[in-house]
């Protein structure tokens, strides 16, 4: 039995309503509930248009997801539903994606889709279901501390999906289960297999769920025309150094793709007025950061006043830094930090909260 599904009464009288994207890791999770004997109920949310991603393996949560779902229910023989969620997906989280970045900044659709129709949507239903808790596949771990539950970091770092859980609210953690956060990958695969799921070598989600081909600019371009005007690449000292193809194909801390020539030195984007459709660039130096102003924090770490690590980007390492009010401060200069990107703070494995980076401190002093 696995420890995230222990509840106070016989788990023979109890109910697990299971979120099922169709990947392994959410059937995994399924087997699991199912072998504790409690009445187990996997839910679907269909999130988008899944023409596009009939047929298309390692996506999530349309068309040969949804079909993949219901064999794995039917396999370990526990109620299936579907829910659409199309609309409420499109308004929440994609339109939010291209305004992110048509305003300039570097959207994170993930958090957004766990804020919402994956927690908050989700949430509701296996209430009105009835459920005792809500099982998912991510990678982190629920521990009990000694004041209430604690979100931490995934055993395996590499499978680690804390930074995208930051906005989890207490209630939430109270009665959310995560069965997967102390197994590594391949453990995972090995139960799908033995248990004869036929998602047991079904490959990972890619990059974006909503994005088919990876090609942001796309999606963006499809629900805002305008995405593709162009403006002005200015370098911080103020030179104006030629025009680039539209906000969409440029986020902070990008090298590669500029297409700026006559330059001695590799530049950067350092930042970019979406205002005035200008990209500004510079050297590596002028992407260095002291601090960022946060908004929309959430909190999960109690009274904690020690000493805090703050991850600013999913692939980054956390670096030590500190929270004053609204503003994070780091110990020594950041790189690559962008605004519509999430500060997620840290001691140690547990999350302590987490919030969305507005704006920048530069940590030099740079030229307009």
């Amino acid at each position: 039995m696995q420890p995230e599904f222990q509840l106070v009464a016989p788990l023979s009288a109890r109910r697990i309503v299971v979120a099922m994207s169709g990947g392994v890791d959410s059937s995994v999770v399924a087997a699991l509930a199912a072998r504790t004997g409690a009445e187990v109920i996997g839910v679907t949310l269909q999130l988008y248009d899944h023409g596009a991603a009939v047929g298309r393996t390692g996506s999530c949560c349309a068309g040969q997801d949804i079909r993949d779902a219901r064999a794995v229910a039917d396999r370990i023989g526990i109620a299936h539903y579907v829910f659409d969620y199309e609309s409420r997906f499109r308004d929440s989280v994609i339109a939010d994606f291209a305004d992110e970045y048509m305003a300039g900044r570097t959207p994170i659709p993930c958090v957004k889709c766990n804020m919402g129709v994956k927690f908050t949507d989700l949430f509701s239903i296996a209430r009105d279901l009835g459920a005792d808790c809500l099982a998912t596949g991510h990678y982190v771990r629920r521990v009990e501390g000694a004041n209430g539950a604690e979100l931490h970091r995934a055993a395996d770092p590499a499978r680690d999906q804390s930074y995208f859980l930051f906005a989890t609210t207490q209630e939430q953690l109270d009665y959310l289960r995560f069965p997967l956060g102390a197994m590594p990958k391949p453990q995972v695969r090995e139960i799908a297999a033995e248990l004869g799921l036929a998602v047991a070598l079904k490959p990972d989600s890619q990059d974006i769920c909503f994005v088919p081909d990876g090609d942001y600019a796309k999606i963006v371009r499809t629900l805002r025309p305008d995405a593709d005007t162009g403006g002005e690449f200015v370098h911080i000292d103020g030179r104006v150094l030629g025009q680039h193809r539209g906000l969409i194909h440029y986020t902070v801390g990008q090298r590669k793709g500029l297409d700026i020539g006559g330059q001695p030195d590799p530049l950067y984007v350092v930042r970019i007025e979406a205002d005035e459709r200008r990209v500004v660039v510079g050297p590596r130096a002028a992407l260095a950061v002291a601090g960022a102003r946060l908004s929309g924090i959430n909190w999960l770490g109690g009274d904690f006043s020690g000493a805090l690590t703050a991850k600013v980007r999913s692939m980054a390492k956390p670096v030590p830094a500190r929270l004053e009010e609204d503003r994070l401060i780091f110990d020594a200069p950041e790189y690559g930090v962008s605004p519509g990107q999430a500060a997620v703070l840290y001691a140690g494995e547990q999350v302590l909260g987490g919030g969305w980076i507005e704006e920048t401190q530069a940590a030099i002093t740079q030229a307009a």
